[in-house]
């Protein structure tokens, strides 16, 4: 063997012990996809699962590299998917129903919220404890989406109020600006109750328990997304139902890394709220006593919104159960 060849072979060999191993992990784990999501609002644990499924890896099991954009009154999540701001978003199940209205066709990938959340309160001392104790009160009211279903209780019962436009805070309910207002159970509730009043001083009326259960939280992704790249919408479900189920059999990683986020974006909360508040995502993501798959959205409450939608005159389009709802793996 030639000086030459000898030191061919030895530097082949080099190079294969030292690259070859890289270049097969490479083709063995090709690169990630990037994609973007945005919720509804400002990190909380109202998104736990999401953050979780970031923080923890999973994304990245499922071939994902996930920037979540942090929602709220100035990036509409809607808006965002709409403009193709964002790959994939968090939208009530009526936000979904009006962008067809708009022209863009969206579809559900997953209905993550099956019970609604939104309710009203009012103080007993008050003298509201029925429905129709309601006629006549001042009422405060955020808009859209969250101003639907009040104005169907109110038809429904045939109340005439006082409509006020409520901000993010329920000061005015604390100090009796408004009789009744509005509240989310995983959030206002629990920050009315914080603040004094017990739960046996108040009536809550779930619009829920009115038949007006309109499902909240589910991702959306737009149609030709979805043509166009079933299996990245398919990943990007399953990582987050999983996300999901990790946050809720964890809930103490959930809880830290949900702090994380809001520390990250100087969000003034506190754990004991976010436990409360994760702890009401479980009851309303899985509610108790019930056959339920986690992310089905049931064509019973498609029907109920887009019924309820329609005699408004919110809608005239309304789309097809089976284009609007692609159930995870096309099950």
């Amino acid at each position: 063997m030639s000086r030459k060849t000898a030191i061919f072979i030895l530097s082949f060999s080099l190079f294969s012990s030292l690259w070859l191993p890289a270049l097969l992990g490479a083709a063995a784990n090709p690169p990630l996809k990037q994609v973007t999501f945005i919720p509804q609002w400002v990190p909380q644990a109202q998104f736990a699962g999401y953050y979780v499924a970031e923080e923890t890896g999973i994304y990245q099991k499922y071939g994902l590299k996930v920037e979540i954009i942090n929602g709220g009154p100035q990036r509409s999540s809607a808006e965002y998917l709409k403009h193709q701001k964002a790959d994939f978003a968090s939208l009530w199940l009526v936000t979904g129903l009006n962008l067809w209205q708009q022209g863009t066709a969206v579809v559900n990938l997953a209905q993550i919220v099956q019970r609604s959340a939104l309710m009203l309160i009012a103080k007993k001392k008050s003298g509201i404890l029925r429905p129709k104790d309601i006629e006549g009160r001042k009422v405060g009211l955020w808009g859209s989406p969250f101003e639907i279903q009040p104005q169907m209780f109110f038809k429904q019962y045939d109340l005439k109020v006082e409509v006020l436009r409520q901000s993010y805070s329920v000061n005015l309910f604390l100090r009796d600006g408004v009789a009744v207002t509005s509240a989310m159970w995983y959030n206002e509730y629990h920050t009315i109750i914080n603040a004094g009043i017990n739960p046996d001083e108040l009536t809550t009326f779930f619009y829920a328990d009115h038949k007006l259960n309109f499902p909240e939280d589910g991702i959306y992704v737009r149609k030709e997304t979805w043509q166009q790249q079933p299996e990245l919408c398919r990943a990007f479900v399953k990582a987050s139902l999983e996300g999901w189920q990790r946050a809720f059999a964890e809930p103490e990683l959930a809880l830290d890394i949900t702090m994380r986020n809001l520390k990250k974006e100087h969000i003034i909360s506190n754990r004991v709220h976010q436990k409360w508040m994760l702890e009401r995502m479980q009851d309303i993501i899985l509610p108790a006593h019930t056959q339920h798959q986690l992310g089905h959205l049931k064509r019973k409450d498609f029907q109920r919104a887009t019924e309820a939608l329609r005699s408004k005159g919110l809608i005239e389009k309304i789309p097809d159960f089976n284009i609007f709802y692609k159930p995870l793996a096309g099950e």
